[in-house]
């Protein structure tokens, strides 16, 4: 089975892999700081919920945006599933997809990842609006290709700028509101955040297929996705899976080191 590893500024998604369908799936917070055998101390635990253990595993793929992250995350595929897992960015490993951007070297590879599984799902031109730490929206081709992007701060790192930036705004949740005009700080934060994002999202939409000039169609993913989906038209549909489906295809692409 392969195990899959999806790590971002904010969390890290395992999720186990059978062959034909995604058998478990977890999400941890992200800690710079844990060591290979720590992971495998929180993991334990977690495949023998599911009946699994590290000896059912015997492959591996881990995308990563967090480069301090992964020396740990190999080390956990290389001491207990034993094997060397694959590695989105490093040179040797086969995407399927061109990078039409100055610096391909430079994309995150959790957006090379949609990219990949976008373009198997959906026809024709896309926008991938991935709401993570960062809130990207990410152009593929309809031959598959990515094509570049916008990069805008995440909801929740706005909410947490708020908080930390102005002395009297407290720390608040994510949340859509009944009314646009609040009538005391709590709701009027909750407004601006919510409403304030859907503008971003329809803004920047509205931009990118007028700059782009061709029909696109427009997926949603990330951790936020589904609060915001549905409060806008300009979403066409919403895969939360996204990119745990990508890396299984990469993985499936390239020629995976058997289990030793």
């Amino acid at each position: 089975m392969l195990l899959v590893i999806d790590a971002g500024n904010t969390n890290i998604v395992f999720a186990v892999h059978d062959g034909k369908d995604v058998r478990a799936e977890w999400r941890a917070v992200t800690e710079t700081t844990r060591t290979a055998d720590e992971y495998a101390v929180l993991l334990s635990p977690l495949l023998a919920l599911n009946g699994l253990t590290f000896d059912d595993l015997d492959s591996a793929i881990i995308a990563t945006v967090v480069p301090a992250a992964l020396f740990d995350l190999r080390l956990l595929c290389r001491r207990y599933l034993k094997c060397e897992p694959l590695v989105v960015g490093d040179p040797n490993l086969d995407l399927g997809i061109e990078i039409h951007i100055d610096r391909p070297e430079a994309v995150g590879a959790d957006r090379l990842v949609n990219t990949v599984a976008a373009h198997e799902r959906y026809k024709g031109a896309l926008i991938v609006v991935d709401f993570g730490t960062a809130t990207t929206f990410d152009i593929v081709s309809a031959r598959g290709d990515y094509e570049g992007g916008v990069i805008a701060p995440g909801a929740n790192l706005s909410a947490e700028a708020l908080h930390k930036g102005a002395a009297m705004l407290p720390r608040v949740a994510i949340q859509r509101t009944q009314s646009v005009i609040g009538k005391d700080t709590v709701p009027a934060m909750q407004s601006g955040l919510f409403w304030g994002y859907i503008g971003l999202i329809e803004g920047l939409v509205a931009r990118i297929k007028d700059e782009y000039g061709e029909p696109m169609t427009v997926i949603g993913t990330g951790g936020l996705a589904n609060l915001f989906h549905k409060q806008t038209t300009v979403i066409d549909h919403l895969d939360p899976d996204l990119t745990i489906r990508g890396l299984v295809m990469i993985h499936a692409r390239n020629a995976a080191p058997a289990k030793a």
